[in-house]
């Protein structure tokens, strides 16, 4: 197979989010919120709801009630696992049109101008883009050192993934990128020939180091812009501290008892 290192412009981008959900009625309405306060506001919203219990899903209808001018999608998959349900999501978006899918997760706020950012970097020709993960300031009363303390476990994670032996192989055709899946953003036509996010539990397999990984053996076209930022939550952090955060994100060394931190 011969890889593309780039397409064409992108002069009809149908630009979808999706939005993975399970038990975030503290967090989604204000992931929802930020959506709703994009600079660039030229998409369509699919949130997975992944069998919640609690509102989650009568909180997006809410929001979907109350901007009747939006595509707000509220869909439900029941296999338990965010590889599953962002799959799901991505796969929805794309049998209703979508060229291009953004990913981020109901415990975190794009900046708002994610959507532009996102925008940019698929109109330079990259099919695959991830950027930044920075601490919420909103959840908790951060110390200095707490803020500084994701953005340090991002990169050593991402650092300690450029020589993982899971990572290096011949037929990978350029280098490991660490792309959280909570700030991703990828082709329709590359997920797809990809085979997309593996549908397993978060505490099975990283799926957004799968999917990089999948990409690799496609194309060079994937890349970091450091204007894609997204703020992430802490709550992990917190509770499994850094030592076990660490772990946990190298090949899941640690397992905690509970993985759902809510």
């Amino acid at each position: 197979m011969t890889h593309r290192t780039r397409f064409c412009t992108f002069c009809c981008v149908n630009l979808w989010v999706a939005v993975p959900a399970y038990n975030e009625e503290r967090s989604i309405g204000a992931t929802l919120r930020r959506l709703g306060e994009q600079s660039d506001r030229e998409f369509s919203l699919v949130v997975v709801d992944n069998g919640s219990t609690d509102g989650t899903a009568g909180i997006v209808r809410d929001f979907a009630r109350e901007h009747p001018g939006r595509n707000v999608r509220l869909v439900a998959e029941p296999q338990k696992g965010t590889g599953a349900a962002a799959d799901t999501g991505l796969r929805y978006a794309i049998e209703h049109g979508a060229t291009h899918i953004a990913r981020t997760d109901a415990d975190c706020l794009p900046h708002p101008d994610w959507i532009s950012a996102v925008r940019r970097a698929l109109d330079g020709g990259l099919e695959m883009v991830s950027g930044p993960l920075r601490p919420r300031t909103d959840e908790f009363r951060l110390k200095l050192w707490e803020r500084r303390l994701l953005p340090t476990v991002v990169e050593l994670a991402a650092l300690a993934g450029r020589y993982r032996k899971g990572n290096q192989d011949p037929a990978y055709l350029g280098p490991y990128l660490m792309m959280p899946g909570c700030n991703m953003a990828i082709s329709a036509r590359l997920y797809e020939e990809a085979g997309g996010f593996p549908r397993t539990r978060i505490e099975e397999v990283h799926e957004d180091r799968a999917l990089v990984n999948r990409v690799r053996r496609l194309t060079t076209a994937y890349g970091l812009r450091k204007d894609m930022v997204v703020y992430g939550s802490v709550r992990r952090l917190r509770a499994y501290g850094l030592i076990g955060t660490l772990a946990w994100y190298a090949d899941h060394r640690y397992t905690p008892d509970v993985v759902d931190i809510r």
